[in-house]
């Protein structure tokens, strides 16, 4: 089921979302659906708190065009562990700020951990595209936006934008 993507700003998107303790049938069902959202919006990557959830949940895909098949991730309580000092710099977009996008500074090697649907522990290091979606959905987690890493009269004027887009959705 296709959900409602919370639009900065928005006091849930600042949040510190709580860890998962149960992985439960709800959970994996919000995980499918926070999926078909993801691809529908259309976006490589999803937060819970996005979707109005403050759990420690993220899904991914970063897999872009037909050539290769997509690999659709979810990971449960996903924590960075390791970074290299090496950085890249890609432009981040968000589907909580649409149509607003800046370069942001990332490392640019990771290695993440996380519970997967099934309750198992998975690692794995990523690089480029799936470095920087990593960290910037495991940020959501934190109540951390991509804005964030912005100087403040950048940021401002996104948010300004985005309190003119939500008006602007309201009287539609």
């Amino acid at each position: 089921m296709k959900r409602n993507i919370l639009l900065h700003p928005d006091p849930r998107l600042k949040k510190l979302c709580a860890p998962v303790t149960d992985l439960t049938d709800e959970l994996r069902a919000l995980a499918d659906d926070m999926l078909e959202t993801m691809y529908h919006a259309p976006g490589v990557g999803l937060a819970a708190p996005q979707v109005g959830v403050l759990q420690r949940l993220i899904v991914l895909d970063c897999v872009k065009g037909d050539t290769e098949p997509a690999r659709p991730l979810i990971m449960f309580n996903p924590e960075i562990v390791s970074a290299s000092d090496e950085t890249s710099v890609y432009e981040e977009g968000c589907l909580s700020i649409p149509e607003q996008f800046a370069d942001v500074t990332r490392p640019s090697e990771v290695e993440v951990r996380w519970t997967d649907r099934d309750g198992k522990e998975q690692t794995e290091v990523f690089t480029g595209l799936w470095a920087t979606c990593a960290q910037h959905e495991i940020d959501h987690l934190d109540g951390k936006l991509f804005i964030d890493y912005l100087k403040p009269l950048k940021r401002q004027m996104i948010t300004r934008k985005m309190v003119k887009f939500k008006r602007e959705l309201a009287r539609a």
